[in-house]
């Protein structure tokens, strides 16, 4: 119910006839809610105190605060406007904890608690009207176009009448109604509807008989003033515009921009219609009605009746497409064809927001996901809407947080300007209403994993906001990788052969024979080849942007599928994210994986080797990633059960035939595998040994391989990249200590508070001691354990990794963050396009999801 548009008459007067003198303006309506509660509240007095009387004012309900653009005599200024107030406000709105929506209606209403604002005009009129007064509880956006002379006005007003049901059903964002599914697009047109000066004029000839119509209405009692007069299209009771009034309040910014065009190019077209004195087309009132009717019910999802072309139903589409067509010659006169063309594709695209909210509520039933939704879209999607010189919004703002990878300093680094855009349009409730879209997906594609000692599987923690490493970096990393892992790979054949770097002094014979993870199995492999098909290495970032290694996995390393379906995660929950041209897909990792994987089969598997996947099936942690990676390399998925020695040779039994199998992508531990019973019931170890020293099978990894993974050997690994390479080492290490030294056990004994303790043997976090944020109790534990075995121990210097922000379901706050990168080995050593980046929770520096850590979508710029 608009009272004003704060502009000036003078902005809108004709003074040449021309398209251009058509100025611009836009009142919108805006509901005022709770984004705890999701409510609609009467606070809408406590963000107008913080903003101008020029564009800003009550409305007869104390939940809507109103706005009033500039005058604009374009599209681009109009949207601009409509911006830049849905900025302003919005920014005091989220400052009280308040958001609001521009929508015909929200779901969530008590009217107990909604008063009208107390003047005397609204004091009247809700003694007057009662319920209608009491249930106004409803948003419009008001487009007014300038015409100056009232008898033109009244002409077009009247010419305009059957183009309204196509602008009505553009615009239906009102299915709900007190908490429930109403069955209408637009409730909002109906409740609108009821007041006794709502709807379709009738027939009016000039200025002088709309004047007349008004007095008498004032005379019957029936309003009070000209400012109550509610006719779809009318000419303004305070300003020298024609006024359209049937559409609901939009969420989305360029509807509400498509619906001025179309409305200015309808008003151009009936003014020329009426200096060239063509007569009025006019449509029957009850056909006017029934048009009306159907475009409140369908919206653009079922048919309209395309009046005065005919008065049977047509689909929404074709009236729309019909609509924008016949508008061409006008709208090209006023420079707005593309623009209208464009947005009305888009519009059709997207479909109204009324059916958008229907399916919020249907993918969950929670009728808070429809508000959520409401709320993000009116903050614009990623239109950039935030507070007044600023590039996101109050809560959602940079953090001033050192080394951090996004806001060094409190600044946006460039890199991730897009993203951050994207983030704040959406704001909190916005993102809160992505996270369950988020969450939605994990469920239908089971991306879990388990904990040990829990019975049910949980959610892999993922957070929305993607991690960028530039394509600087990780050319340099990959190069880094893929030396380190050959180097590792040497030193790891070289231990179960002839132990040349023992021999040679580069590594005391201590660190390997004292290492728990030195296996007799690891002399099975017989053939010189590769051993660790599959590495893992995990990098940190310090506080300086340096790179260094933290981890390297050779064992069973996890976390490839996770990598890839993170991608897949943020482009189907954050599609409007500006994803860099340059960002490597995660796609073809499957692909590289096979092709290592095949490239490890013995010569007796001959051209076309056969690969399964062995996983401990459910209860092992990552089962979900075990599923999905046998599926997208489309290989067999086996437990042991299902493996058969016979004749040393490996089978794979299904529906009771044996299938030769070549290559086995080992997804378990080593003891599990050589305890786990095989398809003759008996323990899989010993048949499977003998398969593996007659070279008939494959491991990948190779049964022993931990011994690259042992903390201790860490430290030597600079020197075994000289040693077996011949090259300087491309990556830094973190500085270690060998608490097996006698004085660098004494100097870690010494600095136990500034150093990270950890096992030789630990993976997964644990175990692991930071000293700086250790107990006194906790420092005299690991004292006792260090000199009690010291050769298991090793020390490190704390770094300063970098952080990253994650949404913590308020605001955007710092997290520590690692990078775990796979590298394939077959005849080439490649670095997989999928690398994981692993968040730590708040306070903490250890990232392992067992742990309480996270995940985020990595970007890898090639």
């Amino acid at each position: 119910m608009t009272e004003s548009l704060k502009a000036t008459a003078d902005e809108g007067k004709e003074t040449t006839g021309n398209a251009t003198d058509l100025t611009l303006g836009v009142e919108e309506e805006l509901h005022v809610v709770d984004l705890k509660t999701r409510e609609l509240v009467p606070r809408a007095p406590d963000v107008l105190d913080q903003l101008d009387d020029d564009h800003f004012s009550a409305e007869l309900h104390r939940s809507v605060v109103e706005t009033n653009t500039p005058v604009s005599a374009t599209l681009d200024g109009l949207r601009d406007g409509i911006v830049a107030l849905r900025r302003r406000a919005i920014a005091v709105a989220e400052s009280l904890g308040l958001g609001l929506v521009a929508a015909g209606t929200v779901p969530l209403v008590d009217l107990d608690t909604l008063p009208v604002t107390p003047t005397s005009r609204y004091r009247r009129m809700l003694d007057e009207y009662q319920l209608l007064a009491r249930e106004q509880l409803i948003c419009g956006a008001q487009v007014h176009v300038g015409i100056a002379d009232r008898d033109e006005a009244v002409s077009v007003a009247q010419r305009v009448a059957p183009a309204l049901p196509v602008l009505l059903a553009l615009s239906t964002s009102s299915p709900f109604w007190m908490g429930e599914d109403s069955g209408y697009a637009s409730v909002r047109s109906l409740v609108w509807m009821r007041w006794p000066t709502a709807g379709d004029s009738g027939v009016v000839t000039s200025a002088a008989d709309h004047d007349a119509l008004v007095a008498d209405l004032i005379a019957s009692g029936t309003i009070t003033d000209p400012k109550m007069v509610y006719f779809d299209v009318r000419p303004s009771a305070h300003l020298p515009t024609v006024e359209l009034r049937v559409t609901d309040a939009c969420p989305d910014v360029d509807t509400v921009v498509l619906l001025a065009g179309l409305f200015r190019g309808l008003v151009l077209r009936a003014r020329d219609e009426h200096r060239a004195g063509a007569p009025i087309e006019r449509t029957r009132p009850p056909l006017h009605r029934a048009a009306m009717w159907r475009a409140a019910r369908s919206g653009l999802e079922g048919e309209l009746l395309d009046l005065p072309h005919s008065p049977a139903p047509v689909p929404a589409a074709v009236a729309v497409e019909r609509l924008v067509g016949d508008l061409r010659p006008y709208l090209e006169e006023l420079g707005d064809w593309e623009q209208v063309f464009d947005l009305s594709v888009q519009a059709l695209s997207r479909g109204s927001s009324a059916s958008r909210q229907r399916r919020a509520l249907t993918r969950r039933g929670r009728i808070s996901d429809v508000v959520d939704l409401l709320v993000a879209d009116t903050r614009g999607g990623a239109t950039g809407i935030g507070p007044e010189g600023r590039t996101v919004p109050a809560g959602l703002t940079p953090y001033a947080a050192p080394g951090d990878e996004a806001f060094p300093g409190g600044d946006v680094e460039p890199a991730y300007s897009g993203i951050v855009q994207v983030l704040s349009a959406l704001g909190s409730a916005g993102l809160r209403r992505r996270e369950d879209a988020r969450d939605e997906e994990q469920r239908a594609r089971g991306i879990t994993f388990s904990v040990a000692g829990e019975a049910a599987t949980r959610l892999f923690p993922f957070d929305l906001v993607p991690r960028i490493v530039p394509a600087d970096d990780w050319q340099q990393l990959c190069t880094g990788l893929v030396q380190r892992v050959r180097a590792l790979d040497a030193f790891v054949g070289d231990v179960y052969g002839d132990r040349l770097v023992v021999k040679d002094g580069v590594i005391p014979d201590w660190v390997i024979d004292g290492s728990p993870e030195l296996r007799p199995s690891g002399a099975l492999v017989s053939r010189p080849g590769v051993r660790a098909q599959v590495a893992g290495v995990d990098l940190v970032r310090d506080g300086a942007g340096r790179w260094c290694v933290l981890e390297d996995n050779l064992r069973v390393p996890s976390g490839i599928g996770y990598a890839m379906q993170n991608r897949r995660l943020t482009e189907a929950v954050l599609p409007e994210l500006p994803f860099p041209e340059n960002l490597l897909s995660v796609e073809n990792t499957p692909a590289l994986l096979k092709r290592a994987l095949l490239d490890a089969a013995s010569p007796a598997a001959g051209d076309d080797p056969a690969v399964v996947v062995l996983s401990q099936g459910p209860d092992d942690s990552a089962w979900f990633e075990h599923r999905m990676l046998a599926e997208e390399m489309d290989v067999p998925l086996v437990r042991s059960t299902e493996l058969l020695v016979d004749d040393g040779v490996v089978h794979r039994i299904q529906h009771g035939k044996k299938h030769r199998v070549d290559v086995i992508y080992l997804r378990m531990g080593e003891d599990s595998l050589v305890h786990s019973p095989g398809a003759d019931g008996m323990p899989l170890g010993p048949s499977l040994v003998a398969a593996l020293h007659a070279d008939t099978v494959v491991l990948a990894n190779a049964l022993g391989n931990g011994i690259g993974d042992d903390k201790a050997v860490y430290a030597y690994v600079p020197k075994l990249i000289e040693y077996y390479l011949g090259e300087k080492p491309l990556l830094a290490d973190v500085p270690t200590y060998l608490c097996g030294i006698p004085d660098q056990r004494a100097e870690v004994l010494d600095r136990l508070d500034q150093l990270v303790c950890k096992p030789v043997d630990g993976y997964g976090g644990d175990r692991i001691v930071i000293g700086p944020h250790a107990t006194a109790d906790d420092l005299d534990a690991v004292r006792r354990q260090i000199r009690t075995a010291p050769h298991r121990w090793v020390a490190q210097e704390v770094v300063d990794l970098s952080t990253h922000p994650v949404f913590d379901g308020h605001q955007l706050a710092p997290r520590h963050v690692d990078l775990r990168a796979f590298i394939f080995t077959g005849r080439e050593s490649v670095v997989a396009p999928a690398a994981l980046t692993r968040v730590a929770p708040a306070g903490s520096m250890i990232v392992n999801s067992s742990r309480g850590g996270g995940s985020k979508d990595t970007w890898l710029l090639g």
